[in-house]
C-alpha cells in the first residue's frame, strides 16, 4: 500500500462575515469592500451582498447599481465604522481633554460690505440757454438719430428744429424735428448725459404740437446732423 503523505502546510482561510474557518477544499469568494479583498464563505455571500460588498468580477453597471440602491450601511459597516480610531482634536497624550474657547470673530469681516457707488457720467449743468441748447444739439449728433433725421428729409424734404430748454427741469433740453406728415421729440438730461438722448414722442401732424414746439431756432444738414440756426447759417 503506497503511503500518501498529508501536508499541513495549507493556509487557513476564515470567512471576513461570520469568522468560520474554511474547510479544506471550500474555495472562498472574494469581495471587495472599502478597497480591500474579503473572504466570504459561501453560506455568507448573500449577507455580504446585503453588506454593499462588490463580489469580485461584476460589471462596472452592477457596481454603480448597487452604490445607489439606496440601503443603508448594515451592521458591518457600522461596527468597521466604531473601530475607527478617533480624531485626536483636542486630545492630548496626557489622556485629558483640554476645551479651547472659540476664537473671537474678525470684526471687520462680520462688516457687510458696502453697497457699489452708482456709476454716473454727472457734468457741470451750462447755465446759459445758448450753451445748453448747443450742448444738447452735440449729444444728439453723436447718436443714431441723425440718421433718421436724414432718411425722412430725403422724402419729405428740410424738417422744422426747434430746441428749447425746459421750463421746470433746468437740466433738461427738447428737441423737436417736424414735417407735414410726422415728428418726433426728443429730451437730453445734461446733467446725466450717459442716459443719452431719448425719443419721448412723435406724430404725423404739426398741429399736435405747441406753437412754441413750430418755431425753428435750429436746422438740419444733410447727414441729419442739427445745429442752432445762427451756426447753420
Amino acid at each position: 500500500m503506497t503511503r500518501k503523505s498529508i501536508s499541513t502546510n495549507t493556509p487557513v482561510v476564515n470567512c471576513d462575515v461570520c469568522g468560520r474557518t474554511l474547510l479544506p477544499g471550500e474555495t472562498p469568494s472574494v469581495f471587495l469592500a472599502a478597497g480591500e479583498k474579503r473572504n466570504v464563505c459561501e453560506l455568507c455571500t448573500q449577507r455580504a451582498s446585503h453588506e454593499g460588498w462588490i463580489r469580485e468580477g461584476l460589471d462596472d453597471a452592477t457596481v454603480r447599481t448597487r452604490g445607489h440602491n439606496g440601503r443603508s450601511r448594515g451592521l458591518f459597516s457600522r461596527f468597521r465604522v466604531r473601530r475607527e480610531p478617533a480624531s485626536d482634536d483636542g486630545a492630548h497624550d496626557d489622556g485629558h481633554h483640554h476645551h479651547h474657547p472659540p476664537a473671537q470673530p474678525d470684526r471687520d469681516r462680520e462688516r457687510p460690505p458696502a453697497p457699489p457707488r452708482e456709476q454716473r457720467n454727472v457734468h457741470a449743468i451750462p447755465t446759459n440757454a445758448d450753451l445748453k441748447m448747443a450742448r444738447a444739439l452735440d449729444l444728439f449728433n453723436g447718436s443714431s438719430h441723425p440718421r433718421t433725421v436724414a432718411g425722412v428729409a430725403r422724402s419729405l424734404g428740410p424738417p422744422i428744429v426747434a430746441v428749447r430748454p425746459s421750463l421746470t427741469e433746468g437740466s433738461v433740453v427738447t428737441i423737436v424735428v417736424g414735417w407735414e406728415l410726422s415728428w418726433y421729440r426728443y429730451e437730453i438730461d445734461l446733467g446725466d448725459e450717459a442716459a443719452g438722448v431719448r425719443l419721448v414722442n412723435q406724430g404725423t401732424e404739426l398741429s399736435e404740437l405747441e406753437p412754441a414746439d413750430q418755431m425753428p431756432n435750429a436746422a438740419a444738414d444733410e447727414q441729419g446732423e442739427l445745429h442752432l440756426a445762427a451756426q447753420h447759417a
